[in-house]
């Protein structure tokens, strides 16, 4: 069952190296980010699963001691999904889960095994939650670190332009992550995340569906997932939502 989760956003400036003298501007989430973790350790799980949006090719189930690079990003910096070699067959960690990655190694992790899951973006609602709910349908304790961003359509400087549809879809996004509201997770609209390139969307779904096994809908919560949110981080630094919660 589901009994934490940590919210973070997953560009690659995240991490100070790629930031370069960029970094200050992520400090705040950066911290926050810490901070979320932090409460993933304290929930003492059996088990942390890292879930971040994936291309076809990085799509699936990642192994504990993959490892992320961010060469491709002009910085010669690697970063293993826990301690421990990586299995031979390991395929490269996508650059959400490598940032992931980075953010337990930044946080000396070591409360519980890792392993990752690269989900397709464009993945249904109901394939979401269906994903969510077998990853938690065990009795074994289970945390998950949900990596994925809001839309980037903010500003006109934005990476997607201006879409005056992307400030309400991010708010309702940010309602439902501080509040654990895995019913309003499941009600963002794919097909609208899908055009505001809200990257996250399927990630949080996920965690929807994972947080449906968590408590009854009569929970205390009233949002059910059984679970309290605590909003750590809303801002659209470059014009692209970032948001850190956690659900314990």
């Amino acid at each position: 069952m589901l009994v934490a989760a940590a919210i973070c956003p997953c560009p690659p400036l995240l991490v100070p190296e790629v930031a370069g003298a960029a970094a200050h501007e992520m400090d705040a989430a950066r911290a926050a980010c810490g901070e979320a973790i932090d409460r993933l350790a304290g929930a003492r799980p059996d088990r942390l699963v890292v879930i971040g949006p994936a291309e076809q090719a990085a799509r699936g189930p990642h192994p504990q001691g993959s490892v992320g690079s961010f060469r491709g990003y002009g910085v010669e910096l690697e970063v293993p999904l826990g301690k421990g070699d990586p299995p031979a067959d390991a395929r490269p960690l996508p650059s959400s889960l490598a940032v992931g990655a980075w953010l337990l190694e930044r946080a000396g992790w070591t409360a519980a095994p890792v392993e990752g899951l690269g989900v397709g973006e464009p993945l249904s609602r109901s394939r979401c939650e269906e994903s969510g709910r077998e990853l938690a349908g065990g009795t074994e304790r289970l945390a998950l670190l949900v990596m994925g961003d809001g839309t980037n359509c903010r500003t006109v400087k934005a990476p997607g332009y201006f879409d005056e549809r992307a400030t309400a879809f991010d708010a309702a996004a940010a309602r439902a992550l501080g509040a654990a509201d895995a019913r309003g997770l499941l009600a963002l609209d794919e097909e609208l995340a899908y055009e505001l390139n809200a990257s996250g969307r399927s990630c949080w779904q996920v965690l929807a569906g994972a947080a449906g096994t968590a408590g009854s809908d009569d929970g205390e919560s009233g949002n059910g997932s059984g679970l309290r949110g605590e909003l750590r981080y809303d801002e659209a630094p470059y014009g692209v939502g970032y948001f850190v919660a956690d659900w314990t």
